[in-house]
């Protein structure tokens, strides 16, 4: 099949450069010596799950118990579920746990770990719980020198509930945009977590991992000492947002959407394509970082970039792209007429493809012509 084939929107995976990222960061992590767990919600793709273990990942990462479910049903066991746990969800954990998944829970308070240690004892149910650790104050965790970490810890440590493990994730990381901020901040994530570590240690209570991780931080660190392993998930297909940041050029970028110009306001300069919302997401991540991609950047079919040309805006189905410049230099429906497929690179790659229920893998096939293999 060809890309003239498929219909339109459609979300594309340029296989070489998905296989080039995976490989890039599965030997980094080795280089350093610690676990890598990919965060699976980016690909939400068992397939690609798949790929990741065989590189030599050491289990996954998942968003939410659906895809814990999804995953275990494909034969995957070792799985953190990297969203705070609430009572209301036991159930469904324990489930998972009683059919010999080996799933990891986290909290970041005491309130959720005596209602852990509460469901553990009534039920009989073994948990193994993981403490969120805050180490750039960007989202949930708890500060590793607070008591309230030692107060988790104790909660943790009693009948059939185990403390594994302390993790954290850097998402501040993505405000950033040169090596060395990078760096700094990836050995603030490992030092204040190992730091956690060690105070809950000091206090014997036992933690054996130290997990880590963002795609900028994994992608920056200088050296894991202490770390046991390393947690990331855009890096499998990049995003505009990952180009911004410096941790990707713009031909790592894996992800894209196949469109099709559908229409012209050739007094505005406008080229409409059937790629909206519904395909590209809302996210705008770029909108405050140097380069401000609108909702995504516009290559040709065979994926190479068309300079200056972005997705301007977006309604549900409807997408426009012009010039940045506002310029106009050559008439729109001469520069994209009627029926020209056409590739959107996304902002952020894990809100795009959760927009489809299939992607599609695109291979070179040594021609100037791209063929379509496998859906996923």
């Amino acid at each position: 099949m060809k890309l003239q084939d498929l219909d339109t929107p459609a979300a594309l995976i340029d296989m070489q450069r998905m296989t080039f990222n995976l490989q890039r960061m599965q030997q980094r992590t080795r280089l350093l010596g610690v676990n890598f767990r990919p965060h699976v919600k980016t690909s939400k793709s068992i397939d690609i799950a798949k790929l990741q273990l065989a590189a030599g990942a050491k289990g996954i990462t998942v968003s939410t118990l659906k895809e814990a479910e999804q995953f275990f049903e494909a034969g995957i066991k070792d799985i953190l579920y990297a969203v705070g746990i609430v009572e209301s969800k036991l159930w469904q954990a324990a489930k998972l746990i009683e059919k010999g998944c080996d799933l990891k829970l986290i909290t970041d308070n005491s309130d959720t770990a005596a209602a852990l240690a509460a469901f553990s004892a009534r039920q009989g149910v073994p948990l193994e719980v993981w403490i969120e650790i805050d180490t750039d104050n960007h989202r949930s965790g708890v500060n590793p020198e607070n008591d309230e970490l030692l107060a988790i810890g104790k909660l943790l440590n009693q009948g059939r509930l185990r403390l594994g493990g302390v993790m954290t994730h850097a998402g501040s990381s993505y405000e950033l945009n040169t090596p060395e901020a990078l760096a700094g901040l990836a050995e603030q994530e490992r030092y204040l977590c190992l730091k956690a570590a060690n105070r809950l240690r000091a206090a014997n209570i036992a933690c054996d991992q130290v997990s880590v991780g963002s795609t900028p931080t994994a992608l920056s660190a200088q050296g894991l000492e202490g770390v046991t392993e390393v947690r990331a998930g855009v890096y499998i297909f990049f995003d505009l947002v990952m180009a911004n940041v410096g941790v990707c050029q713009l031909d790592d970028i894996a992800l894209s959407v196949l469109t099709t110009v559908i229409g012209h306001q050739r007094e505005k300069g406008w080229a409409i394509v059937d790629a909206g919302w519904m395909a590209m997401s809302r996210d705008r991540g770029t909108q405050k970082q140097t380069i401000d991609y609108g909702y995504g950047q516009v290559c040709d079919l065979n994926g190479q970039l068309i300079p200056n040309y972005q997705l301007i805006s977006a309604n549900q189905e409807h997408g426009i792209i012009s010039e940045q410049s506002g310029r106009h230099a050559l008439d729109i429906s001469t520069r994209f007429p009627i029926g020209t497929r056409l590739r959107i690179l996304p902002n952020h790659a894990c809100a795009t493809g959760a927009q489809f229920p299939a992607y599609h893998t695109v291979i070179s096939n040594g021609s100037a012509e791209l063929e379509v293999g496998p859906t996923w």
